[in-house]
């Protein structure tokens, strides 16, 4: 692969990653395959990491008046949580099964929403053992694979949350998960000065993703923004049960 089309690869990724914290965080899982082309996983997840850290400050601010708090207050410690069991459980754990679960999860939600017509169902009200074990679970597939949308969708989409508390809410608690995975990264595998310096060059790209966005969740209608959410989790799931087969 030429090294424009390496760097063209990482730009799509990298604003994918910035898309995310405008509103739709299972956008972000679609970053790592899109490296897996150029590069194995492992270095494409490393890479990856400064530039969602930068790109979560980003959407922390952009939404940094929309959010459910009774959500934060549950999934954050959780989340946490799941980032240490992740780290203590890196060298015994296989990606692929991870993977396969991480999908059934994902596609299994996706097909009983749609088959129950949870459309015509009440919101559910945030629930402390429900977001503590959907959390825990997304803090820890987050550490493995990035992958930690799923998990947290299958908790947060039930609530019928308004479009910019759900985003807001999602920014939050992936900004903290990923800064919790700074140094276990760390140490599992070093950062250096040229992989730092690969992933400098992707911020840009990054931030105008933020910001497209945040335009994206603002104006498209409500009824569309979960359509896409759905479609997107049912998606990327189904990408994960494939590759992990």
């Amino acid at each position: 692969m030429t090294v424009d089309a390496l760097f063209l690869l990482s730009g799509l990724a990298a604003f994918l990653v910035g898309f995310s914290k405008g509103g739709l965080p299972v956008v972000a899982m679609l970053a790592v395959p899109i490296l897996s082309f150029a590069m194995s996983p492992v270095t494409a997840a490393v890479l990856l990491l400064p530039i969602f850290v930068i790109s979560d400050v980003a959407g922390v601010w952009l939404y940094r008046r929309a959010f459910s708090l009774p959500n934060l207050k549950i999934v954050i410690p959780a989340g946490i949580v799941g980032v240490g069991v992740g780290w203590a459980t890196a060298s015994v754990v296989s990606d692929r099964a991870i993977m396969l679960m991480i999908g059934l999860v994902g596609v299994g939600f996706c097909l009983n929403v749609w088959l129950r017509n949870h459309s015509a169902t009440q919101a559910q009200p945030p629930h402390a053992g429900k977001g503590w074990f959907w959390g825990v679970l997304t803090g820890f597939t987050s550490f493995i694979s990035h992958s930690g949308a799923p998990p947290y969708q299958v908790y947060m989409l039930p609530q019928k949350l308004p479009k910019a508390v759900f985003a807001g809410t999602s920014t939050w608690v992936f900004a903290v998960i990923n800064a919790a995975k700074i140094i276990p990264y760390q140490n599992l595998q070093p950062y250096s000065v040229d992989s730092l310096s690969s992933s400098a060059w992707l911020v840009p790209f990054a931030l105008v993703g933020a910001v497209a966005g945040a335009l994206f969740t603002r104006y498209v209608a409500e009824r569309w923004f979960y359509r896409i959410v759905y479609v997107s989790l049912f998606g990327v799931s189904l990408k994960l049960v494939v590759d992990a087969l």
